[in-house]
């Protein structure tokens, strides 16, 4: 007995030591790092900047914020059905049916569960890995007191009046749930392959720009911006840079877990998953991903600067005395900080020029955004799906404060005087908060494989 604790403990100590991946990944760091410093593009803010007011300031300042009760509990539909394809999602549910799977993948608890719409194909079905594995790294935790339920029911809603940039759910509908955000960090879930892969493909070929003369030719995220106006390059660095902080996401909370079948987990950063993902040997626009990430971070740090006279009158209302002035306060010390950050995104420099073509082009930004929103709803992971929606909206959510109200540009601001005209329902508060929150723990996360690298 002795020697087989022994033995676990030095496999342990191996498999802890060893970065698990798919395969061989070749390359080195310092590629990886190579554009993250200068200015960011389309921006006069610099790299090094927001990466000393993020990881000193506001990193900090957020982790703490949004472990609160008004921001970690977000009220979303998971079951509404992709509206642009057959939903062929991979086996990576919990609480949602699998009716595609073979019979002896599927877990003993979910076999007396009603039958529902088929949700997947063939080619999710032939995957090596089994739902039994997938079940459980996809598995959405849903418990909530009775206590907070009722504090829910409380929350002071708006009507939403304005051009929103994004689909939002029905908080009155049947089918949505509040979701502990805590309960359910963002993480690797196994979710992957051909289902997967169709959401970026998607994006990217569909709903991104092109020039006018490769109208025809597939879109792809390397290529070329020289042909696209600022608002189309705009749209394109936003979405990549919200791709890319997903991807270190997954990157710096990876399962690790044995093969011997000891049933040892570990959550780790994942530094041959960094360089698959990043390094110019394995991916060439790498490096340019990781800047379009600050370029993101940029966009929903004005947002909340341009809010900040409107956000700092709510009343963040939970319930809990306590806490909710805690929240205020929390709030307000944030606003402070990110107020100082200096080259702030201007959005006055987009959709001007000819009024017509303007209009023109800011509803195909607006139109190419809510379909992506709309994708979303696609995702076949419920973690996923959930994290995806939540940061889409969030993102979208900036873009409606930043053409809102009766200025814009960097000095523009929300007053609380202008809430006839303007209102953010508390899920685009929440969403907003935790977008900019996953941006800030991406940046402060490539230091981290800074680290770990050299």
């Amino acid at each position: 007995m002795k020697l087989v604790i022994l033995l676990n403990i030095l496999f342990l100590h191996e498999f802890v030591a060893i970065n698990y991946s798919s395969g061989p990944v070749s390359g080195n760091s310092e590629g990886c790092f190579c554009k993250l410093q200068g200015e960011v593009d389309d921006c006069k803010c610099k790299v090094e900047t927001l990466d000393s007011i993020n990881n000193q300031k506001i990193y900090p300042r957020l982790q703490s914020l949004l472990s609160k009760d008004y921001f970690r509990y977000f009220k979303v539909n998971l079951k509404k059905t992709c509206p642009f394809w057959s939903d062929d999602s991979r086996c990576a549910l919990k609480d949602c049916h699998v009716d595609m799977c073979n019979q002896d993948e599927i877990p003993p608890g979910l076999k007396g569960s009603e039958p529902t719409e088929k949700k997947y194909s063939k080619e999710a079905q032939d995957e090596d890995e089994s739902c039994e594995e997938q079940k459980e790294l996809g598995a959405l935790n849903t418990t909530i007191s009775d206590s907070t339920k009722e504090a829910l029911r409380n929350w002071t809603k708006h009507d939403d009046t304005q051009e929103t940039f994004c689909e939002l759910d029905d908080d009155n509908s049947s089918e949505c749930d509040y979701v502990d955000l805590l309960l359910n960090p963002e993480r690797y879930t196994g979710y992957k392959g051909p289902s997967a892969h169709r959401i970026w493909r998607s994006i990217y070929e569909e709903n991104c720009f092109k020039p006018q003369e490769d109208e025809s030719t597939p879109y792809s995220p390397q290529q070329s911006l020289a042909g696209l106006c600022l608002e189309q390059r705009t749209f394109y660095r936003m979405i990549s840079g919200l791709h890319t902080s997903i991807n270190l996401h997954l990157s710096s909370n990876y399962l690790f877990q044995d093969k011997l079948g000891f049933g040892n987990i570990k959550w780790a950063p994942n530094t041959e998953e960094f360089l698959r993902r990043f390094d110019p040997v394995n991916e060439e626009q790498g490096p340019q991903r990781l800047k379009n990430l600050y370029f993101a971070y940029l966009v929903e740090l004005r947002a909340l600067i341009k809010a900040a006279p409107y956000i700092l009158e709510e009343e963040f209302y939970t319930g809990n005395e306590e806490e909710d002035k805690d929240v205020k306060s929390g709030i307000r010390d944030l606003l402070t900080v990110i107020q100082q950050a200096p080259d702030q995104f201007d959005e006055s420099k987009l959709f001007q020029g000819d009024p017509k073509e303007a209009k023109k082009l800011k509803e195909e930004f607006r139109a190419h955004f809510m379909n992506v929103s709309r994708i979303m709803d696609c995702v076949g992971c419920d973690k996923c799906k959930l994290w995806g929606k939540l940061q889409v909206q969030g993102m979208g959510t900036a873009l409606k404060i930043l053409f809102s109200g009766d200025q814009i540009g960097p000095h523009s601001t929300i007053n609380a005087s202008q809430k006839k005209k303007f209102q953010l329902r508390r899920t685009e508060i929440v969403s907003l908060f935790n977008s900019f929150g996953r941006l800030s723990s991406s940046v402060h996360s490539i230091e981290k494989f800074r680290h770990l690298l050299s």
